[in-house]
């Protein structure tokens, strides 16, 4: 019983500090908001993760990366290479800016 309330507390200690740097890790001034608007990181896809197009529909897995991190994709029978400058994480997911015409026209 001793044993099981102290790991509860090393718990809730744990989840609530990791809450509080959480919040002042991620805390961005409006300066800091517009300067950062219109720069990305590169972004690298990552071989087995769905790739979703421009307008949100899933287009393909990734079924191999290039070594500038593009993305390859099997989509329609066809190995198409989709350009790592297109690729984003919008919502925790790997997006292109490219639409499905557009990808299928890359081939």
């Amino acid at each position: 019983m001793k044993t099981s309330s102290v790991v509860l507390s090393l718990c809730a200690f744990v989840t609530f500090s990791g809450a509080a740097f959480a919040g002042d890790a991620f805390n961005v001034s409006p300066a800091q908001t517009s300067a950062l608007e219109g720069t990305a990181a590169p972004v690298s896809a990552v071989k087995g993760s769905m790739l979703i197009s421009a307008n949100g529909s899933r287009l393909a897995q990734v079924y191999r990366v290039g070594a500038d991190g593009s993305a390859q994709i099997i989509i329609d029978g066809k190995l198409v290479t989709v350009p790592a400058a297109s690729l984003s994480i919008s919502g925790g997911k790997l997006t292109t800016s490219l639409t499905k015409s557009e990808v299928l026209a890359l081939h």
